[in-house]
């Protein structure tokens, strides 16, 4: 019994810090503050998918910071659910104010189900409540869903990512009408190559716009916002309509994604 007791405990006050391992502390000083010390920042995965909105990040996924996501995510260390919110709602914050509607990426129900929890929206639910906290009007809409099932990502290179997840997510029946026609920001926890961001805002623009999924449609609104890009329109989805207000906020990204200004 006295075991039950301890391993329910460690859920909700975690033993040791999720980044540093230092005796009973959700989260130390010292992980905290590489966690949300810095100003969030814009960042771009190395080669960007097409379609990808404005990402913007708090930290990079490196030494704490990687070690508190994975002790949220894999461990269970529930607990840090609230720091990380603070450090994603400073990332929201970075790419605008306003009201806003958080949309978080899901994850595949056999990973939800092998956690026990779905993290990305453990994670938005904490950055909603410290938005408000701060003044900035924010909810949460689940609606998000994935259409079929997906390989494991681990270990696939970018185009095999964007491959894997091209046409995988839809928005759930009735979730159109909670989407509106304001700001959405999608959220997660981590970017790595941004394909997962970039499937996700292709799902909520489809949905805006009443379309359903069509074979063959997915490779075509690739190539077309492909065109778009290349025309130098960023972060619109053709080049007579308005401008996107679908972006994307994450926890951590990788350092290099943070150098915008590449040659």
């Amino acid at each position: 019994m006295r075991g039950w007791w301890q391993d329910l405990t460690d859920l909700v006050l975690p033993a040791e810090c999720g980044g540093c391992g230092r005796p009973r502390a959700v989260l130390c000083p010292e992980c905290r503050a590489a966690l949300t010390g810095a100003a969030p920042c814009r960042v771009r995965p190395e080669p960007e998918p097409s379609g990808l909105p404005v990402v913007h990040a708090a930290a990079p996924y490196e030494d704490a910071v990687r070690a508190t996501l994975i002790a949220h995510k894999e461990r269970g260390a529930l607990a840090l659910a609230g720091p990380l919110g603070t450090a994603l709602a400073g990332a929201v914050q970075a790419g605008g104010g306003g009201p806003v509607l958080l949309v978080p990426v899901p994850s595949a129900r056999r990973a939800v189900r092998a956690r026990g929890h779905d993290p990305a929206r453990r994670i938005a639910l904490a950055a909603a409540g410290e938005l408000r906290r701060t003044g900035t009007p924010a909810r949460v809409a689940g609606v998000l869903r994935q259409r079929r099932a997906v390989a494991d990502q681990s270990g696939l290179d970018s185009r095999q990512r964007l491959d894997n997840l091209a046409g995988a997510l839809e928005v759930a029946a009735g979730g159109t009408r909670l989407l509106g026609g304001g700001a959405v920001v999608l959220v997660d926890d981590l970017m790595t190559t941004g394909a997962s961001l970039a499937e996700a805002a292709r799902a909520v623009r489809a949905a805006r716009d009443g379309r359903a999924a069509e074979p063959g449609q997915f490779d075509a609104e690739r190539k077309g916002e492909e065109q778009v890009r290349t025309q130098g329109v960023t972060g619109m989805t053709g080049a007579d309509t308005a401008p996107d207000t679908i972006s994307a906020a994450v926890v951590a990204a990788p350092p290099d994604a943070f150098e915008i200004n590449r040659n």
